[in-house]
This record gives structure tokens, sequence and C-alpha cells, in this order.
């Protein structure tokens, strides 16, 4: 079994997780965390996920004396004999604790590890939990020698220590959305993680073709931009199909699918082209829909009521024309992940589009999710009033 600390938005990350391992095999552990059962469980294929560990301690209840009792009794035997420098951290959720008892916990283990001579360096605790880029840049979880011990409590009691499989590589993902040699921000900055998390509400894991086969499923995405939607697909060793209205998006395109495959040494599957979503009429094959769909203008502060009902006709026309036109063209049973348009009000609540009620009609179903509702698939930053809606397709 394997812990994941969910990021930012937890719903979002609980929805990835659930898409790819299955609802029977996923559960909610904390309000940020989620366990799996899984073999393997790595977090550089997912995008909702800051941390993931495989649990090695499980505890019915208790405080964090107790867990740090069972802490330095358990890796005091495991690395009696170890071989070379171990690098620790600790990190406690859940836990009314202090940094100070979880050095304690550190402390005390490096000291009945130095009467057997094995070097212990303890990485210092500013929080209860170390943040992502520490985790990250100490390398934590990614070799025998340095550890991370994930420890969570859960609202009832229980208890998991778990040790990490690696934290979210926020130097990859930065390079990914700022190194690209292509960017543009009129069209919409999509982060590289909401594009990796968006092709695993798609495609499930099981659906995966081996390396080796020449037949890999193609994923299309008919509103392209600059290609960070296809540049994710393609790492997971999709084959990847762009199409955009514009002709400079899919030159842009290009060049950064380009420098994505020199980058990384890798031979990508694209076929690019220019078209309108609206009309376009596609290639076959196409496994599986990804996009970030028309989002209408960048709003500042809450646009006036007759401002936003004329944006939301307009987003709403161009999207379910889109839906109705791709519609025709995909076999039953292919998904769908379509980012729309919500906009924030002054309250925090949000006006959505008035397809969503309509995608029955359309041609489609929601994937039905057991951990989350569908409201709860809006991605956003507080500062922003145009939010993403993931729309969890198939088609009818």
């Amino acid at each position: 079994m394997y812990i994941a600390i969910l990021g930012r938005q937890p719903a979002l990350g609980m929805a990835e997780l659930e898409h790819l391992y299955g609802s029977q095999n996923t559960h909610w552990f904390s309000d940020d965390t989620a366990t799996v059962s899984t073999d393997s469980l790595f977090v550089e294929r997912l995008g909702g996920t800051q941390k993931t560990g495989r649990v090695v301690i499980e505890l019915s209840n208790g405080d964090w004396q107790r867990v740090s009792m069972k802490i330095v009794q358990t890796y005091a035997k495991t690395w009696a004999n170890f071989d070379g420098k171990i690098t620790l951290g600790i990190s406690a959720y859940g836990f009314t604790t202090t940094t100070r008892d979880i050095q304690k916990t550190a402390i005390l283990l490096k000291q009945k590890l130095k009467k057997n001579d094995v070097s212990l360096r303890v990485i210092p605790n500013t929080d209860l939990a170390l943040n992502t880029a520490t985790a990250h840049h100490n390398k934590l979880g990614l070799s025998p020698n340095k550890v991370e011990l994930i420890v969570v409590k859960s609202p009832n009691g229980r208890i998991v220590v778990a040790e990490s499989t690696g934290a979210q590589n926020i130097t990859a993902l930065a390079r990914r959305d700022q190194g690209r040699p292509k960017r543009d921000a009129f069209v919409g900055m999509l982060p590289p993680k909401l594009a990796l998390m968006m092709v695993n509400l798609a495609v499930q894991a099981s659906s995966r073709k081996d390396e080796q086969d020449s037949d890999k499923k193609r994923i299309l995405d008919p509103f392209c931009g600059t290609g960070v939607i296809l540049q994710e697909a393609a790492l997971m060793n999709y084959a990847v199909y762009g199409t955009d209205l514009v002709d400079k998006m899919i030159a842009y395109t290009t060049e950064n699918i380009k420098w994505l495959g020199d980058s990384h040494d890798l031979t990508i599957d694209a076929t690019l082209a220019v078209g309108d979503a609206m009309d376009t009429t596609w290639k076959a094959p196409i496994d599986a829909v990804v996009c970030e769909s028309y989002l209408g203008q960048p709003f500042s502060a809450p646009p006036s009521p007759a401002k936003l009902d004329q944006v939301r006709k307009n987003c709403n026309h161009i999207i379910s024309t889109f839906l109705q036109n791709i519609g025709s063209q995909l076999a039953t049973g292919t998904p769908l992940c379509v980012a729309i348009p919500a906009w924030k009000d002054i309250n925090g609540g949000f006006t959505h589009l008035p397809l969503i009620d309509q995608l029955a009609k359309l041609g489609y179903a929601h994937y039905t999710f057991t951990n989350i509702d569908d409201k709860e698939l809006l991605y956003y930053r507080e500062d922003q009033v145009v939010a993403r809606e993931l729309l969890v397709l198939v088609k009818n």
C-alpha cells in the first residue's frame, strides 16, 4: 500500500489517482492524503500529487511520542549495519506536535546508529512536513541512503509511516514550462502538471501501450496552442495529434515538440495541422481527446453580469459546437478530458457553462467517480476569476 500527499486542490489529485488505479484501490486517508493499493506508485507519473510513499508501519492510534518510539526502534534495527551515510528527513501530517519533537526523533535515531558506526545526516524541519522543494532537491526517496519518512495521521486516529518514493520534480516541471522555446501568454499558460493530470484523467494506466509497441495510443488536442498537453502525453510515450485555428500556434507547437524530443532524447510520433475545432475533420485513429478549450477573455476582477452573460454565451456556443463536431467522429467509449471555463464571483461561487447540463444530448456521459463529486473538478488560484473546469467524459 502507498500513501499519496495530494496537491493544493486535493480533489483533483484524488480524481487522478482513482482514474488511474480504480476506486476499489484508492481511498481518502485524510483531507489531503490518499492510500493506493498497487504494486508501485511513482510521483513522476502524477500531476496532482506532491509526494508518494510505500507504507511500512501502520498503527491504529497514538500520539507523536508513540510514533517516535516505533520509528526509532524500527530503523535503529533496520540500519544497524548500513554501509555508507544516510540522509534522513521526517515529515508529519495531521499531528498536533512541534518541529522540535520531530527533530528529537531524528536525533535520537542518529545517536543510536552512531553506536554502530552508522552515519546519519538529519534534514532540519522548519515545518512539521518538509516542503516539496526540500524533498526534491535532497533527492529523498530516490535511493536507499536518501530517505524521507512520511508520517500521516487520519482524523479517526489511524497512523501510517511510509518511506518516500519521491517528490514532485518541480525542476523538470519548471523547465518544461519556462524552458520551452515558444510560449504565448495571450493564449493562456496551461501548467504542465495540470496537463499531465488531464492526460491521466483521459487514459487509464492499464490502457497504455508498451514502449516497443508501434501501435501505441494517440491523443488528440484540438486546441493545442503551444503544445503543453501534447508534450506531457509524448513524455508518457503516447503518439500525439494536435490542431489549432492559428497557424502561429502550430508553428510554436512544432518547435516545442522538437525541443522536447531533442532535450529528452525522444522520438516523438507527432501529427500537427491547422484546423478549426468547430468544423475540422480529424484523421483516425483518435484514442483519447485531451484539451483546454476556449476559455474566453481573461478578467482581473469579476465582470459585470451583462459582460459575463455575453462571454458565457460565446464560450458555450464554441465549445458545444466543438463537442458536436468531434462527437460525430469518435468511437463509442472514447475518453475525453476537456477544460472549460467557469467564472468565480466575489463570494467565491462559480458560474458554469449551460452545456454542462446538456452533455447527454451532445452524446456524452460523465465518468463516474466514487471519491469525489464532478463539481470539485475545478483548477484555479485564489486570485483568478476564470477557473478551468475539467469535464471527464466518455463518448456514448
